[in-house]
């Protein structure tokens, strides 16, 4: 590669940060909702709707556009670009993408790293910031999303189980959006949430409270290496978290003894490339990216095939992978 090919490159990589950064500002103070209510808007009309500097309106809009995610129009008018509304505002939707920008702008993403690089320093969940917290919840939750029951329909025979099932298990059940998303598709079944944190189980227990679904949801106070079961499930499921185990050698043990014959495991996750070229994709690169979190708390996110030969040397009798997206997929097992 030349040596201009090579600043292209780098350039790019520059002019991605200053995208970011620019979608980060535009969710944080509702200008991307702004355009999006009352568009076409000029960016002094932005200004004005949002409170915000005249000059800085029209850095921001004139930076949006840049990135794409603004059209211009006649007269210095800007609207949304095409589907950026449900991508970075509706956070029902499967395409849902705006709480990555939140993620990756986080202190707890880079900043974090780069002051521990020389210590090798590791933190917890409970040493990060509720805007960190809440971040990652709005990227779980799009995960959520796309899992159930859009990404259990495509595991065979999985849909069909949880619904004739009698009862399902969801480990790190965090805030409950998984519980209440499966309590909605599958209304025969019976739900326990396992977390380790008490401060989610309390949020996760408001959620299902103010659902409804207070009669049909248990919940257990444990890390998932202690998972002692003495009852037996039709499924068991995990949203962007089999990663972060501790021990996971021992959790898939336990899972296997905590299924039904028959039973499904379900794992919602990052699927990590195994390649240099997998590495280098958009995808590839964002993963890469939030590996710098995952170090600091001393984990990896992992390939789908270290998955299935995880699933295979504990006994599960069917195994299989399913790409949701780039960045999302179902890696899942048979008891």
């Amino acid at each position: 590669m030349e040596p201009q090919e090579q600043a292209g490159v780098l350039l790019g990589n520059a002019a991605g940060y200053v995208a970011t950064r620019t979608i980060r500002i535009g969710l944080d103070h509702g200008l991307f909702a702004l355009i999006a209510e009352r568009g076409p808007v000029s960016s002094a009309d932005l200004a004005e709707f949002s409170g915000i500097d005249v000059l800085y309106s029209e850095v921001w809009c004139r930076s949006a556009f840049a990135a794409g995610v603004l059209e211009g129009h006649d007269e210095g008018a800007y609207t949304l670009a095409p589907h950026i509304e449900v991508l970075l505002l509706d956070k029902s939707s499967p395409g849902y993408v705006g709480g990555l920008f939140k993620v990756l702008t986080q202190p707890e993403m880079f900043d974090t790293f780069d002051r521990n690089l020389e210590s090798g320093e590791r933190i917890w969940w409970d040493q990060t910031s509720p805007a960190w917290i809440a971040a990652v919840g709005e990227t779980g939750g799009a995960f959520n999303t796309r899992f159930i029951p859009g990404g259990i329909s495509k595991v065979p025979g999985a849909n069909d189980r949880l619904v004739a099932g009698q009862k399902a298990l969801e480990l790190a059940c965090g805030t409950g959006v998984g519980l209440m998303r499966l309590g909605t598709e599958y209304p025969n079944l019976d739900l326990v949430g396992l977390d380790g944190d008490a401060h989610s189980l309390d949020s996760a227990r408001s959620l299902i409270d103010d659902a409804g679904m207070s009669n049909r949801v248990r919940f257990i106070h444990s890390s998932m290496e202690d998972l002692d079961a003495v009852e037996e499930f039709d499924a068991i499921s995990i949203n962007v978290s089999m990663h972060e185990c501790r021990d996971l050698e021992k959790v898939t043990a336990a899972v296997h003894r905590a299924l039904k014959p028959g039973g499904y495991f379900l794992n919602s996750d990052f699927p990590f490339p195994e390649t240099g070229d997998g590495i280098k994709t958009v995808p590839g690169r964002i993963m890469s990216g939030i590996q710098f979190f995952e170090a600091l708390i001393d984990d990896q996110l992992l390939p789908v095939d270290f998955y299935l030969d995880l699933y295979q040397r504990h006994g599960f009798s069917e195994t299989g992978i399913v790409e949701v997206t780039p960045l999302h997929a179902i890696t899942w097992a048979r008891k």
